[in-house]
């Protein structure tokens, strides 16, 4: 991206991480790399995320930390510079709801998407790939994360793992399983959703993927049932951060 590399900024290089380890970012410095120059306009788009975040059932104070600080102005006055700690869920609803027009945008929704899985490529190298070359790449990288969310749910009691699977799918879906989006996109028996989706649906699947395992290791999430409950809740958070975006490809959850 040219505004990238003219600031010599990306979305890695102003991650910050918290005295637990967990990771942020500021909303005044993610501002100018998603070319907003005002902050009045940019913090439209934020009101936008929150209100995605409220209806996600998602806790808003948590995923936008305001961490607004009072400054003395050059006449002598007290005033406030708002800003937000924002966690990556934040950062990914900003991005769903910033102006899709500018590159820079489509390029922040597959990262903070995409970046809930070890870094392997910079945003540079991925915004130069096709989308073949996108979609095979998230292809892998959701083959590893289903990897690891089944090792996570096995250790939560898991034994159904098309139950599982198919609950996530239910959440993101409106209600279809694995079977029905196969049949749905016209597939032949056994073919495998994955490797018949785009990179912008494989995104949201990996994102999917990455909380599910993220809330069952953070509540420490019990048995099948609960298991599947939790992949079917997440499923649905992100199902709603798409459509209250109003993101045209929306529409290839069923009923969206």
């Amino acid at each position: 991206m040219k505004e990238l590399d003219k600031n010599n900024k990306s979305f890695e290089d102003i991650k910050h991480i918290d005295e637990n380890g967990v990771e942020f970012w500021y909303a005044r410095e993610l501002m100018p790399i998603l070319q907003y120059a005002k902050w009045q306009n940019f913090k439209k788009i934020i009101n936008k995320a929150m209100i995605a975040c409220e209806n996600s059932e998602m806790s808003t104070n948590y995923c936008f930390t305001d961490i607004s600080k009072p400054i003395i102005s050059g006449k002598g006055k007290e005033e406030f510079i708002e800003d937000y700690k924002l966690t990556r869920y934040a950062c990914y609803l900003i991005a769903q709801n910033g102006d899709s027009r500018k590159k820079v945008i489509a390029l922040a929704q597959t990262y903070f998407a995409v970046q809930t899985r070890k870094q392997e490529i910079t945003e540079r190298e991925y915004s130069l790939l096709t989308e073949d070359e996108k979609r095979f790449y998230q292809r892998n990288l959701t083959r590893k994360g289903n990897y690891s969310l089944n090792q996570t749910a096995k250790k939560a009691g898991v034994k159904n793992f098309d139950k599982f699977h198919n609950s996530g799918y239910k959440g993101l879906y409106n209600g279809e399983t694995a079977d029905d989006i196969a049949k749905r996109k016209g597939l032949r028996y056994r073919e495998d959703i994955l490797d018949n989706m785009g990179s912008i649906e494989l995104a949201d699947n990996l994102f999917r993927i990455a909380q599910t395992e993220d809330k069952l290791k953070r509540d420490n999430i019990q048995g099948e049932e609960e298991a599947c409950k939790t992949h079917n809740k997440i499923g649905k958070i992100v199902r709603n951060a798409i459509k209250q975006a109003g993101r045209n490809y929306a529409r290839r959850f069923t009923n969206a």
